[in-house]
């Protein structure tokens, strides 16, 4: 069998099979290859849904942390090389104040308890509570018809003893006449005259009784003792008060003016005392208790005369207008107390003074860089504190990023508290 033969009778039996394969492979049984397609397209689908959602968050945050990158190098580049942002203020002479702090309180110069001297009813009451009242001012009314009764019978009794006075002293002179006749005795004469005096001392008691019942009826109507603010009512109207109750029936506590007393130690008396000697008007202040609100500014008008032993303190009261009444009794307050005016002392702002090992210090920029000056510190007026030495007039110190500084670091100054609106030194 040639070659030519053998390939024909192979390609015969492909032709020959190849229907068979076919058609077993177009079964009912066999898959379709559409199936196939789609299972490939919905893995295609998730991976790509895959990706999309777990890789672009991670871009973004890149994207993100690439921006705050450039952001901070920017930043960096902004603030001229990384030197300190800071705020100073300049070192300059000027007046402050030397003040005493103490805690004190408000004492009203006049505090009455209004009480009856008379007993009776309590008829009516003619204040409300809070009132505001002057001396003078009607308050409550005692019933007076007792002694009222009590009046006109002692002035029946001084009717009835001024006739027996008036008959002793016309026997007196019929007596006195009867002894130059030498008609009677001397004695008689002379016991007529006792008879008088003895009617002219009860006419005196009826007298003094009479007015001791008009002054009953004085105090029957309570008037106000003094200027004040009255508080709460006591007793209500129909109780039967007693003469020197000590409950009373209100409160008067006067609150213009008044006063605050306060202590000092003993060692101030130094700086107060000359002071006072000199007739000088000593300022007091008066804060709040957190000591941040003002209250009233008054003045000294006594300093006790013994300084207490086991406190060590002396006492001192000022007195204060109190036009608005800002101080109320009992009041705990926080008092200054300006004893002197240092003028043209160095001052520099407190904010400025840093504690640490040096002990009290303050940077200093010099030539764009801080400089640790080491300081001795005198008396503080508010928001000002006295450089006795350590810096000189002029010093830019710095008030705002003293914490990020060390020394010879360089600064950038961006605040200076020490120049005015125009921007002029003061």
């Amino acid at each position: 069998m040639t070659l030519t033969q053998r390939q024909a009778d192979n390609g015969g039996a492909r032709s020959t099979g190849t229907p068979a394969r076919e058609k077993a492979a177009n079964g009912p049984g066999a898959p379709r290859p559409w199936g196939r397609w789609l299972v490939l397209i919905l893995i295609a689908a998730l991976a790509f849904w895959g990706w999309r959602h777990y890789r672009q968050p991670d871009q973004a945050t890149t994207a993100a942390d690439q921006a705050a990158s450039a952001t901070s190098k920017g930043g960096k580049r902004g603030e001229a090389g990384g030197k300190a942002p800071v705020g100073v203020a300049t070192v300059s002479p000027r007046d402050l104040r030397v003040t005493l702090n103490a805690l004190g309180t408000v004492t009203p110069l006049a505090t009455v308890t209004v009480v009856s001297q008379i007993s009776g009813y309590l008829q009516d009451v003619g204040f409300k509570e809070g009132q505001h009242v002057k001396k003078g001012d009607f308050l409550a009314q005692i019933d007076p018809r007792p002694y009222e009764a009590l009046k006109a019978q002692y002035e029946g009794q001084l009717a009835h003893d001024q006739g027996l006075l008036a008959q002793a002293k016309a026997d007196d002179a019929r007596y006195q006449t009867l002894m130059k006749q030498n008609s009677i005795a001397a004695q008689t004469a002379q016991n007529q005259k006792y008879v008088v005096q003895q009617y002219e001392g009860t006419v005196r008691s009826d007298q003094a009784q009479i007015d001791a019942q008009s002054l009953n009826l004085t105090y029957a109507r309570i008037v106000s003792p003094v200027d004040g603010r009255i508080g709460l009512r006591l007793v209500d109207a129909g109780n039967y008060v007693q003469a020197g109750s000590t409950t009373g029936i209100a409160v008067i506590t006067q609150m213009q003016p008044i006063s605050v007393l306060f202590s000092v130690p003993e060692d101030a008396l130094d700086k107060i005392l000359p002071k006072i000697r000199e007739g000088a008007k000593l300022e007091a202040v008066a804060y709040d208790r957190a000591n941040v609100k003002k209250l009233a500014t008054g003045e000294v008008s006594v300093l006790d005369n013994q300084v207490d032993t086991t406190t060590g303190m002396v006492k001192l009261r000022a007195n204060f207008t109190n036009e608005d009444e800002a101080l109320f009794p009992n009041q705990f307050v926080n008092i200054h107390l300006m004893v002197s005016v240092l003028k043209d002392a160095l001052a520099a702002p407190v904010a400025a003074v840093q504690h640490g090992a040096p002990g009290d210090y303050a940077y200093v920029v010099v030539d764009g860089k801080a400089t640790v000056r080491v300081l001795k510190l005198g008396q503080t007026d508010g928001d000002q504190i006295q450089i006795l030495s350590g810096l000189a007039p002029g010093d830019q110190v710095v008030i705002d990023g003293a914490d990020r500084l060390r020394e010879g670091a360089e600064v950038r100054v961006v605040a200076d508290g020490g120049k005015d609106a125009n921007g002029q030194r003061p």
